[in-house]
């Protein structure tokens, strides 16, 4: 039996199979590589080029291996690209999960887990989120997760299988032994960009709106080691695996960071300062999202370790230093 990861030569995905690696797991990987790279796949031999709507590729690969969970990254993540072009992220996250899902009930597949996103919240009226506040996604981003976490709450209550919707805040970092990291060059995660400055591979770092309801007027988020996301996925695919009843559970720390104090956070550990430029709000950003990861812990032992912004800020500036090197 094995374990399917969606976009796996992603970002996430790429930690995502050295964790189930490091547990003991086989592991299958299909992917694109639209954003993802061939080379971060720590099993090259089970990496299969291609997209999750092609049924008859991922009706090969479940049976072939014999997969008994899917757990799936592939899709759409900006959130301004979402509110510019929402059709492409209706496509992506929503209408090819479905494919994925559909394929994956044929085959007899158990176990699902799903990346989904804080921004089914929207706007919060809490300091910390739970998984029963209200759901408002301000952006085509959230919408479309917010689909398939709901297709997925029908066809498990219709189809012997289980699922876990792991609702993500902002991901950051890289794996501490740095085989794998954030490698999109245009990516827009805000430590990425901080790091990328901080070497002089950008000029500047933009800081959308500075008049937010908040300590310092910018965003807060509850930033999440990219490692301790994985092993959230590993722990609720074993709780899966003991009789778990399908869950929706956050996972952040619990505390939020501003865009600020970031910045601020990468300045500290790249030893000196760099350019930081005023830019107007981006739309469908709220103010201040922070997780309760309280269910998460509770319910499938999930134990962060690298919880410590500083450290998230080091293993992500080891990455761009590995990439600079590597890409000249």
């Amino acid at each position: 039996m094995s374990v399917l990861v969606t976009g796996g030569a992603g970002y996430i995905g790429s930690h995502m199979v050295i964790d189930l690696l490091n547990a003991g797991e086989d592991v299958v990987v299909i992917d694109n590589l639209s954003t993802g790279f061939d080379w971060a796949v720590q099993v090259p031999e089970k990496l299969h080029v291609g997209d999750i709507a092609d049924e008859s590729l991922v009706d090969r690969i479940i049976a072939d291996h014999k997969v008994e969970a899917v757990i799936h990254f592939a899709g759409s993540i900006i959130v301004p690209e979402s509110v510019a072009d929402p059709l492409k992220y209706y496509l992506n996250n929503t209408a090819k999960s479905r494919t994925l899902i559909e394929r994956c009930v044929k085959g007899g597949v158990k176990h699902f887990i799903f990346s989904s996103t804080a921004a089914v919240y929207g706007m919060p009226d809490t300091i910390a989120v739970d998984e029963d506040a209200p759901l408002n996604p301000m952006s085509p981003y959230g919408r479309s997760k917010l689909m398939t976490e709901w297709m997925l709450g029908d066809v498990a209550a219709a189809h012997d299988m289980s699922f876990a919707a792991l609702r993500y805040f902002n991901v950051a970092g890289g794996d501490p032994k740095g085989r794998v990291g954030q490698s999109t060059a245009n990516a827009t995660h805000l430590i990425k960009v901080a790091c990328q400055t901080a070497l002089g591979l950008r000029e500047h770092v933009d800081v959308f709106g500075d008049d937010y309801p908040t300590a310092d007027g910018t965003c807060v988020r509850d930033y999440i080691h990219v490692s301790d996301l994985a092993a959230a996925h590993t722990a609720a695919l074993n709780y899966l695996r003991g009789g778990g009843e399908s869950i929706v559970a956050n996972c952040g720390y619990g505390h939020g960071f501003s865009v600020r104090q970031v910045l601020q956070a990468v300045e500290r550990v790249a030893g000196h300062p760099f350019a930081i430029r005023n830019a107007p709000r981006r739309s469908g950003d709220p103010a201040s999202v922070v997780s309760n990861p309280a269910r998460a812990k509770a319910t499938f032992g999930w134990r962060p370790a690298y919880d410590d912004l500083d450290t998230i800020v080091s293993h992500a500036l080891a990455w761009e230093k590995h990439l600079r090197e590597r890409n000249r």
